[in-house]
């Protein structure tokens, strides 16, 4: 059953990183956004996750969660295949945009908790660094495939078509999903809300991973809202330079899954995830000294081949360790308490770095953001954090 699970995964994640390339390529491209707008943009995909994260977990422990997997995503399916159809009828707008990005980051706010909730009952516990050191391997290659085909179809068809790709890669994932047979537990009694986030924020290891997991998708909102402006704006090198750059990521995130479950084995949970938070930061400091010449091609494409190996490194580790110290009956809370705040960080994140580009510069708002990158690393660093090892089986 977990190889269908893997399956369904690896063909939603090909459409969505073509997403990743189309959407801000529609908006800067297409429909002419400010770099503001392109910031409130990147917020309204994880502005659900700020609003009914919480919720979401409950409504996750509260029942099965093979159906909400199902479910989420073939509605994502149908809302994805509104946009070529509203730009082909010249009603799409950037306002129309956010709406449909927001749909569906509420859409993809159920779908991640349950997802990661899901998991446990598939594989042993003993297998969860494994599946999941798949899962993101998968990721990986989805992200170089994907974005770098999402390069060649939005300059060869137009961003709004490259939509449909992902609206069929959803189909797909849902109907393979809706195959899969496997009990699951249902909570004995109501979850409530307060017990997620005491076990969250109250636990001696898990609070230090959370809270400077929180800072890191702050400011790494700001770097990944301002990369594809300093692209395609400032040094004007066109969809096909960001998409190689995205897809150098998904290189290196493969290494780093590659490497992940021997290096939980031979430093442990805590330093593993240690590395890999630092590795951002160090990756990110090519960004600002970019230019439109070959060199600078190569620093943007190094930084992104940095980062998605800290990425691939540190996700399979910490996702393992979350899953394995929390108790069945509060996965779905545990997950979505993480994820909300997390994706609530981006939302805060993301059009703070456009108002400080707007009102300093662009390679200003990154500076910023790599310092407060940096930051969370030496927090990290310090806490007891650091210590963290996954039970033996």
């Amino acid at each position: 059953m977990f190889g269908r699970f893997w399956a369904a995964d690896t063909v939603s994640l090909v459409g969505s990183y073509v997403t990743t390339v189309a959407l801000p390529s529609l908006a800067i491209v297409t429909l002419q956004a400010s770099e503001p707008e392109a910031g409130l943009l990147q917020a309204a995909r994880w502005l659900p996750y700020l609003l009914f994260g919480l919720v979401a977990g409950v409504l996750v422990d509260r029942g099965r969660r093979l159906p909400l997997l199902v479910s989420a995503d073939l509605v994502r399916a149908v809302l994805l295949a509104l946009v070529p159809l509203l730009n082909a009828i010249n009603l799409l707008s950037i306002p129309v945009l956010i709406g449909i990005v927001f749909v569906f980051g509420a859409l993809s706010l159920v779908y991640d908790a349950a997802h990661q909730s899901f998991l446990p009952s598939l594989v042993p516990v003993h297998r969860l660094t494994w599946a999941n050191a798949r899962l993101e391997q998968t990721n990986a290659v989805a992200q170089t495939a994907g974005q770098a085909l999402a390069g060649w179809l939005v300059k060869v068809l137009g961003a709004p078509l490259a939509f449909l790709l992902d609206a069929i890669s959803y189909l797909v994932s849902g109907l393979l999903l809706a195959t899969l047979k496997t009990k699951e537990q249902v909570a004995p009694h109501k979850p409530e809300v307060r017990e997620g986030l005491r076990w969250v924020y109250r636990h001696e290891t898990l609070a230090p991973l959370a809270i400077t997991s929180h800072v890191w998708f702050l400011f790494n909102g700001m770097v990944v809202t301002l990369f594809p402006f300093l692209v395609l704006r400032t040094l004007g090198l066109g969809e096909l330079v960001l998409g190689i750059t995205f897809a150098l990521g998904g290189v290196g995130g493969l290494l780093g899954a590659s490497l992940s479950t021997k290096a939980e084995m031979r430093l442990g949970a805590g330093p593993a995830i240690i590395v890999g938070r630092w590795l951002t930061p160090v990756g990110y400091l090519a960004i600002p000294f970019a230019t439109n010449e070959t060199a600078g091609v190569l620093l943007l494409c190094a930084a992104q081949f940095v980062f998605g190996f800290s990425i691939g490194l540190d996700s399979p580790v910490e996702m393992s360790y979350r899953q394995t110290i929390t108790p069945d009956r509060l996965q779905g809370r545990m997950n979505a308490t993480m994820r909300s705040v997390n994706r609530g960080m981006i939302v805060l994140g993301a059009p703070l770095g456009g108002l400080i580009a707007d009102v300093t510069s662009l390679r200003a708002a990154l500076w910023v953001a790599i310092a407060g990158l940096g930051v969370q690393a030496v927090a990290i660093t310090t806490s007891r954090f650091r210590h963290a090892r996954l039970p033996t089986p």
